[in-house]
């Protein structure tokens, strides 16, 4: 496995480097969003931990950048672990945050868990349709209207799950631990900015997410707007 990390603190790389290499990752370090961004383009990464506080190019602006060719699961680094921080991370592509000071541990432990979405067996059926919406989960292909959707591999995983339990009314915790695959530390809203952007992406077929008031979202392509 292939791993990118990206910081400006260049004995945080280091050490975050020797931790992951003696877990069996292959790390190539980068100390800058723009150096991110053209190995990104370059290089076939199975995942990239990049700090949010950079000078130049911020990693929330390489992130973006990233998601404009490439679904890479991408663990955002952030100093400050504000609420409104991480929902703006979220928004703009990243599949994790974890706050500065990490222990390597917990680091390690994030990026396997990230990693093992992707392991998971895949049903017997590879394509899920429902009315417009088409998935095909071997070749990770979204269509929404005859049109493909690009998503983020998070983004990716909760369509996946939500149309497994489609008619069923799933809890935020439930998403939480089903599609994140682990006791995730932050807000359960971080569901709710995920489906946001979900829905915005699929367009006309984000309408099949409903919100389930004090609950959380039901898949269902029985034509009514979502709240």
């Amino acid at each position: 496995m292939k791993i990118l990390v990206v910081d400006d603190e260049k004995l945080l790389v280091k050490g975050v480097k020797f931790n992951l290499e003696n877990e069996g990752y292959e790390v190539t370090p980068a100390y800058d969003g723009v150096t991110a961004v053209e190995l990104a383009k370059k290089e076939s990464f199975d995942l990239i931990v990049m700090d949010v506080m950079m000078p130049g190019l911020s990693g929330g602006d390489a992130c973006m950048q990233i998601r404009e060719f490439s679904d890479v699961p991408i663990i955002m680094l952030t100093a400050r672990g504000e609420e409104n921080d991480e929902l703006q991370g979220f928004s703009l592509g990243a599949d994790e945050y974890i706050a500065k000071p990490f222990s390597l541990k917990i680091l390690a432990a994030r990026i396997e868990a990230v990693l093992r979405r992707g392991e998971a067996p895949q049903q017997e059926n590879a394509v899920r349709a429902a009315d417009a919406l088409r998935v095909d989960t071997v070749a990770r292909e979204v269509t929404a209207a005859g049109k493909p959707v690009e998503l983020t591999y998070t983004e990716f995983e909760l369509l996946v799950f939500l149309m497994q339990h489609a008619g069923i009314a799933l809890s935020r915790d439930k998403i939480l631990d089903s599609v994140w695959r682990y006791d995730y530390y932050g807000d359960a809203r971080t569901v709710d900015t995920h489906i946001k952007k979900l829905r915005q992406k699929l367009g006309d077929c984000g309408n099949y997410i409903k919100t389930i008031r004090g609950i959380g979202y039901k898949f269902d392509t029985e034509k009514q707007d979502h709240a």
